[in-house]
């Protein structure tokens, strides 16, 4: 189907501006806050909004804690915000953060790893990594459940996500469910949907390549490509959200068909008429947006409550 009319008129907006990847990092990292404010969900209310710091590998990683009204132990979601490992906060996903805090009735925590050009690879999968196991053993901390955890995130954050679902299950801790929304899973090699989508749809070949060079990774290490791990089985259950209309669509299907070859119970949802960033920076204006945020909420909601 065609790419949605609203987001259409916003594609057509972005075409008349300055590109990201002409700017400086920090005009880019402005300007996508900025966007994400814009066109993205309005923020609802929640309990609290804490900003704090977790101790990580490098130094102390700053992240953002939304709880829901009510008395805990709460679930929590450990969240991975987008934005090529260069742009992209706590900030870029704000409203979409205190939705499914108050929605599905769970801690969230929104992670601000590092990010190049300041910090190299592997610095975001590491920060990532541990505050996933911060928060494993220091749950109560926070009003939240250890038992009852898991991990999303979006783009780059997707990638995160499905690094720290790998490590789990390596390193022996339990995560409830990782959500993975049009996640970045292999490097190593182009797919069909990078040659069909990758001009005027947002995600273009000259900002993945801008991204490339600020936060260059190799394409065969695992935490890159989570699609080259030979063995996915025993990973945590996923639901996998792609974009009809994004270029690396294909990486994110191929991945959850790897999950499900793999034993691993998955719900995998393709979008018609969607771009990148639909979900977590765009859902205010996309037309599928806030369906996405729902069906993500809903599906949290029942893997916490099945635990």
């Amino acid at each position: 189907m065609p790419i949605d009319p609203n987001t259409q008129a916003l594609l057509d907006a972005i075409a008349s501006a300055t590109p990201m990847h002409e700017m400086t990092v920090e005009q880019a990292r402005r300007a996508f806050d900025k966007m994400s404010v814009r066109s993205g969900l309005p923020p609802v209310e929640v309990g609290d909004v804490v900003e704090r710091t977790i101790p990580g590998p490098a130094g102390d990683i700053a992240v953002r804690v939304y709880t829901p009204k009510g008395d805990g132990p709460f679930p929590v979601v450990v969240y991975f915000p987008g934005g090529g490992f260069v742009v992209g906060s706590p900030e870029s996903v704000h409203g979409p953060c205190t939705v499914w805090c108050a929605q599905v009735g769970a801690v969230v925590v929104s992670v601000d790893y590092r990010k190049g050009p300041e910090n190299a690879f592997p610095a975001a999968s590491d920060d990532a990594i541990a505050v996933t196991r911060w928060v494993g053993d220091h749950a109560a901390e926070l009003g939240g459940d250890p038992s009852r955890i898991a991990v999303a995130g979006d783009s780059a954050g997707g990638n995160l996500a499905a690094v720290v679902a790998i490590d789990a299950r390596d390193s022996g801790y339990r995560l409830a469910g990782q959500v993975l929304i049009y996640p970045a899973t292999d490097i190593s090699k182009p797919y069909p949907s990078l040659k069909e989508n990758g001009e005027g749809k947002f995600l273009t070949f000259d900002l993945l390549r801008w991204f490339g060079r600020n936060y260059p990774s190799d394409p065969k290490d695992w935490r890159s490509s989570p699609m080259l791990v030979d063995d996915l089985s025993g990973v945590a259950p996923a639901f996998v959200v792609t974009a009809e209309y994004d270029p690396i669509r294909d990486q994110g299907e191929v991945y959850a068909q790897r999950l499900a070859d793999a034993g691993v119970a998955v719900q995998a949802r393709r979008y018609d008429g969607q771009i990148h960033a639909f979900v977590a920076n765009l859902a205010g204006v996309a037309s599928l947006g806030k369906t996405a945020v729902d069906d993500i909420a809903e599906y949290l909601d029942g893997t916490f409550h099945d635990q």
